[in-house]
């Protein structure tokens, strides 16, 4: 890789850092091409990407970003995954290193907030953002339905009541 190449990856990772909401770290230590590939596709299907790129490389991309903490895990063989979804990223690599035991969470990075591996797992075990909107909606709904269905009981009883009536004779 040229000079202009790698400079070319170190702003884009560093636009990547600023922007994103979740970065997990790894250790890639032994992952076939295809085991890659599928981790790859699993991560942008949740919405995120995975990078592997040297760690000098990536050192220099997080210099003045909110990751800038994950500097100390770049140590030996990694693999980045992230996404803007603060859970996707995590959810993904934590279910696929249960899969497969030569991806290794070492931690992350959540805003300016540094995790280690058990945050990155506890992270990847909350609901999704999403998930969280549903519930939030359906909270907000029910006082809504309660109020509109005791409104409408009374009539509703006046009408049993004259239905009776009209049945008896």
């Amino acid at each position: 890789m040229d000079r202009a190449a790698k400079r070319e990856l170190v702003t884009t990772l560093h636009d990547v850092f600023k922007d994103t909401g979740l970065v997990v770290v790894a250790h890639n230590t032994g992952l076939v091409a295809a085991q890659a590939a599928d981790l790859r596709k699993r991560v942008k299907e949740a919405g995120g990407a995975v990078k592997v790129a040297k760690n000098n490389l990536v050192k220099l991309a997080l210099k003045d970003t909110k990751a800038e903490g994950v500097t100390d895990l770049m140590k030996g063989p990694t693999i980045l995954a992230y996404s803007k979804d603060p859970i996707a990223a995590a959810r993904v690599a934590v279910k696929y290193a249960k899969e497969n035991d030569k991806l290794v969470i070492l931690g992350g990075a959540m805003g300016n907030s540094i995790l280690d591996a058990n945050a990155v797992k506890a992270l990847a075990e909350l609901p999704s953002l999403d998930e969280l909107r549903a519930k939030l909606i359906g909270l907000l709904n029910a006082p809504a339905t309660k109020i509109a269905r005791t409104i409408a009981e009374p009539g509703a009883q006046l009408a049993r009541v004259i239905q009776a009536k009209a049945s008896a004779g």
